[in-house]
């Protein structure tokens, strides 16, 4: 599990889902940072979606990205249950026959907590796995 904490730009408090879309877009930049390669953004299956599609190595990453305003009550990550996962995982297994990907698949989560004074952002290698 990574952790990475910054100082916060003060500006206007966003609705939720911008704060969604712009923690989706802070989690890819992280990523990027790394050296991962995007495939594909907001992946869509029979009314399910994958937040981010990208190449680790050879290692396809499917990543779940959870941001909040606050971790008072749980951590976002908190929030990927059972589920949630049994849909991202249905929705892998179709992008990666479509592409007809020969080699290893992880599942990662990417939880953001941002206010006005900080921004922490803790990435979960191979958070879950495809045999739930």
């Amino acid at each position: 599990m990574a952790y990475f904490s910054s100082k916060a730009r003060k500006n206007q408090p966003m609705k939720h889902n911008e704060l969604g879309k712009w923690g989706e877009a802070y989690a890819l930049q992280y990523l990027l940072s790394l050296g991962y390669k995007l495939l594909v953004k907001n992946y869509r299956f029979s009314r399910m979606e994958i937040d981010l599609v990208l190449i680790d190595a050879q290692t396809l990453v499917i990543v779940e990205v959870k941001t909040r305003k606050s971790s008072i009550f749980e951590a976002p990550w908190r929030s990927v249950h059972l589920n949630k996962q049994k849909q991202i995982v249905r929705v892998a297994d179709n992008y990666s026959k479509l592409i007809q990907w020969p080699h290893e698949v992880r599942f990662d989560i990417v939880s953001i907590v941002h206010n006005r004074n900080r921004t922490d952002l803790t990435h979960i290698k191979d958070a879950f796995g495809a045999g739930l």
